[in-house]
C-alpha cells in the first residue's frame, strides 16, 4: 500500500468521527485536536492506527478500511483514553487494547448490517475504563467546568461541537466546524442545529449553566444532526426528534452516575431510526 494512500485512509479515519468522508476534513480535526492538547491528539493518531491496522491484520473488507471506517472508533477511544486517565505507559497500553477491540466490535456490527456509529468506541470504552477503574490501574481525571453565572452563547455552541472529540477550546471548536464544512454545508448546517438545540433547550429545561456552556448538551446533538442530515423536511424531524431525546438522556445518564460519552447520540439515532421503520411499514401495510 502506497504511503499517500495510507495517509488518506488515516485522515478519513479521522473524519469518519463526525460520520464524514473527507480528506481535508480529517486533517482539520487532527489540527484541531493538537491545538488544543498535542497528548490528545497524539492519542487519535495511535487510536486511528491500531484500529486500521488491526482490520487490515484481520483482513477485513478492504473498501470499509479505506473508507476510513476501522479508524474512526479507535481514534475516539484514543481520545477518550487520553482525556480520562492521561497520557503514560498504561493509558498507552488500554488505548492499543480498546482501540483493536473497536474494530472487532465494528466488523461484527457491520456483517450484521447494523448500523455501528460510535457504538464499538462506546463499548469497547466503557470496558476499557471497566477494567482501568476496577483493578485500580490509574486514576480517574475529573474535568473543569468553566465557571459560568451567565449563558455564553458562542463559547456554548463551539464547545458543543468540539466535546464530540473531548475538546474543550472554544478555537478548536471553530477548526471543527470548518472541517465539516469543508465537507458538506448540509452538514455543517445539521452540526449546528445540533449543538444549537442542546444549548437552547438545555437552558430552558434550567440545567446546570457551566454544564451548558461546557457544551456537554450540545455534542451528541451535533451528532444526530449529521447522522440525519439531508435536504428533505422529513430529515429535519428526523434530527430534531433525535436530538432533543439525546439531550435528555444525557442529562438522566449524568444524574445516574454513568460516563455517558456519545452512547445517548448512538441511542436516540437507533430509536428514532427504528420508529422511522415502524411508521413506514404501517403505512405500506
Amino acid at each position: 500500500m502506497a504511503i499517500k494512500n495510507f495517509a488518506e485512509i488515516i485522515f478519513r479515519g479521522i473524519s469518519q468521527i463526525f460520520l464524514l468522508n473527507n480528506v481535508i476534513t480529517g486533517i482539520l480535526f487532527l489540527a484541531g485536536a493538537f491545538y488544543n492538547s498535542w497528548l490528545i491528539g497524539i492519542g487519535a493518531v495511535i487510536g486511528v492506527l491500531t484500529g486500521t491496522f488491526t482490520a487490515l491484520l484481520f483482513k477485513y473488507k478492504r473498501d470499509d478500511i479505506n473508507q476510513g471506517l476501522y479508524g474512526y472508533n479507535g481514534a475516539l477511544v484514543g481520545l477518550a483514553t487520553v482525556y480520562f486517565f492521561g497520557f503514560s505507559m498504561p493509558s498507552v497500553i488500554a488505548l492499543f487494547f480498546g482501540a483493536i477491540l473497536s474494530s472487532i466490535i465494528m466488523h461484527f456490527m457491520i456483517k450484521r448490517k447494523l448500523p455501528p456509529f460510535t457504538a464499538p468506541f462506546i463499548i469497547s470504552t466503557w470496558i476499557v475504563m471497566a477494567i482501568i477503574l476496577t483493578l485500580h490501574i490509574m486514576p480517574l481525571q475529573s474535568a473543569q467546568l468553566p465557571n459560568a453565572s451567565n449563558l455564553e452563547i458562542i463559547p456554548a455552541l463551539s464547545r458543543g461541537i468540539g466535546q464530540v472529540m473531548f475538546q474543550e477550546n472554544i478555537f478548536t471548536g471553530i477548526i471543527l466546524f470548518v472541517g465539516i464544512l469543508v465537507c458538506s454545508r448540509i452538514s455543517s448546517f445539521y452540526a449546528l442545529l445540533g449543538t444549537g438545540i442542546g444549548v437552547v433547550v438545555a437552558f430552558m429545561c434550567s440545567f446546570p449553566l457551566s454544564m451548558i456552556t461546557a457544551g456537554l448538551f450540545g455534542f451528541n446533538g451535533v451528532l444526530c444532526g449529521i447522522a440525519f442530515s439531508n435536504k428533505k423536511w422529513s430529515a429535519l424531524i428526523l434530527a430534531m426528534t433525535s436530538i432533543v431525546i439525546s439531550i435528555f438522556l444525557i442529562y438522566g445518564m449524568m444524574n445516574l452516575g454513568i460516563i455517558t460519552l456519545t452512547s445517548p447520540f448512538v441511542l436516540s439515532a437507533w430509536l428514532v431510526l427504528l420508529l422511522e421503520k415502524r411508521l413506514c411499514d404501517k403505512n405500506k401495510g
